[in-house]
């Protein structure tokens, strides 16, 4: 079989339906746990940093022990522990991993703002609240962003272990069924590739995007 045989056998209009409520099933699950992980994170980093002492040792234990468990296991106890079904557990287990994870780059976002700005936001009467969300956050964010991004392209691809792990049919679950529809290792090959290139162009564009307002955020500083 010819490399364009192949290319036309695969890439048909039903194949490329199918794939396709993949990505939107990827991307579905990765865009609620990271908003979900997000808020979660940004509350677990404050409670880290000026929690009271109950509450920060909760979220120090927290962070410590979800970060150095590899987030397979996470799937696997949300969704034969917790008795969950397969979205929800996907959506769960990738919010309690990412957030831990986003906890720690927020806290060194955050700490990294000079006790400077603080001092000056306060002698100019803001209160805590405001010297937080006015002051220390946009500064922060400038240099936590490229780290943010970096994780938020992880959620993307550690996605594709949701197919093997509790058979949600993701991009790369769609992608994996539809190999088993062919047998020609040319057929196999456009498939992987077809895969490899999709997450590639997405987290490529979102590398590019962070790049992009960080290389913009440090002219507008300097």
């Amino acid at each position: 079989m010819s490399f364009s045989e192949a290319m036309k056998q695969i890439f048909t209009a039903n194949n490329l339906s199918f794939l396709l409520d993949g990505l939107k099933v990827t991307m579905y699950i990765s865009v609620i746990s990271i908003l979900l992980s997000v808020v979660f994170g940004t509350i677990l980093a404050l409670l880290r940093n000026n929690g009271p002492k109950p509450l920060k040792f909760l979220a120090i234990v927290y962070i410590e022990i979800v970060r150095n468990i590899p987030n397979l296991l996470w799937i696997y106890v949300i969704f034969i522990v917790a008795k969950m079904s397969s979205y929800p557990a996907g959506v769960v287990s990738f919010t309690i991993f990412t957030s831990a994870a986003l906890a720690e780059i927020i806290r060194g976002g955050l700490n990294a703002v000079g006790t400077g700005q603080i001092e000056a936001a306060t002698s100019q009467g803001f209160n805590s609240f405001q010297t937080l969300w006015l002051i220390v956050i946009p500064q922060a964010l400038r240099s936590m962003l490229p780290s943010i991004i970096s994780q938020f392209t992880t959620v993307i691809k550690d996605t594709s272990l949701l197919y093997s792990v509790i058979a949600i049919q993701d991009l790369t679950g769609k992608a994996t069924i539809l190999m088993g529809r062919y047998y020609n290792v040319i057929q196999v090959f456009i498939l992987y590739a077809t895969l490899a290139l999709v997450y590639f162009v997405i987290n490529f564009l979102m590398s590019s995007l962070s790049r992009y307002l960080s290389r913009n955020w440090k002219l507008q500083k300097a």
